[in-house]
């Protein structure tokens, strides 16, 4: 229910030096006086972070603790029947606590060792090529904050649950961090705004909203279904597509409604085998033969 990168929630600072986090009328924190405050403090954080100081560390309460041990109980039950095999493999590598919010510190030094990934605080709107660049180096842009306590199973925009049990423990799957780096390669070479754009939507639609055949049934790989209580309950009554990079790439879609369209990887040799390759092999001139081609078709 939200695009990596580009955020509902857009954070300013004020003349006087004032960090805000700008949240929507229908956001379910927009009222929470509370809440606001403590959603500009933690963004402060993020950027008042440069690279070479110690991560950012957060003063979870015990409130915010309480959300993240009921979305993690909820969601482990879950992705047992319905997370695809290489993500269930990458949460029993990783082993992310179950009872309280890890600092993404924390959450960098279980990941290193297994896939070389780690984690960098973000604030709010990272820029695409940003974003998905620094994936190359292992490295994932992140917010810290957690969604608001009246609807602690829904969030309208990614925070620690999805950033963490979402993309974590995909990246802790030797597999998936491949793919993740082959992204952050592909963002890097393209140099158009529309290559780029194709490069976003293809990941998009597998690692935030992959879905993939194995033995017992249709799984989900993605970070956004199976950080989602809903939508995880949801995916296999979606239309399923067979993976199709053009049709991802130039597809539309409602980054605020439950995604209808989704594309099966058929399995984990195919996705690296289609997604993968073309990530590590696509350019400008690739991408606008793609589109030109499927148009001729």
């Amino acid at each position: 229910m939200f695009e990596e990168g580009q955020y509902f929630a857009p954070v300013n600072t004020d003349a006087d030096g004032t960090v805000v986090v700008e949240l929507g009328e229908t956001h379910p924190g927009f009222a929470d006086a509370d809440y606001r405050e403590r959603r500009n403090a933690i963004a402060a954080l993020a950027l008042d972070w440069s690279p070479g100081l110690p991560m950012p560390t957060v003063s979870y309460t015990d409130a915010e603790h309480e959300i993240w041990r009921l979305v993690s109980a909820e969601l482990a039950v879950k992705h047992q029947e319905l997370a695809a095999h290489d993500y269930l493999d990458g949460a029993e590598r990783l082993k992310l606590p179950a009872d309280h919010i890890p600092q993404l510190h924390q959450v960098s030094e279980l990941l290193e060792p297994l896939t070389g990934f780690s984690y960098l605080p973000a604030a709010g709107l990272v820029p695409l090529r940003e974003f998905y660049g620094v994936l190359a180096d292992g490295k994932f842009h992140a917010t810290q904050y957690i969604r608001h306590h009246s609807v602690p199973l829904y969030t309208p925009e990614p925070d620690v649950i999805h950033e963490v049990i979402g993309h974590a423990n995909a990246l802790a799957a030797p597999r998936f961090a491949a793919l993740y780096r082959a992204a952050g390669d592909a963002a890097r070479r393209v140099h158009s705004e529309e290559a780029l754009e194709f490069v976003s939507r293809v990941f998009w639609f597998t690692l935030e909203f992959g879905v993939i055949s194995e033995a017992d049934g249709l799984k989900a790989y993605g970070a956004g279904i199976l950080s989602s209580y809903g939508e995880i309950d949801e995916f296999r009554d979606m239309t399923i597509l067979p993976l199709d990079l053009v049709t991802m790439g130039t597809i539309d879609y409602d980054i605020t409604h439950y995604q209808d369209k989704l594309f099966d990887a058929g399995s984990m040799d195919r996705l690296e085998d289609v997604v993968g390759e073309f990530w590590e092999t696509c350019d400008d001139d690739m991408i606008e033969r793609l589109k030109a081609d499927a148009g001729k078709a």
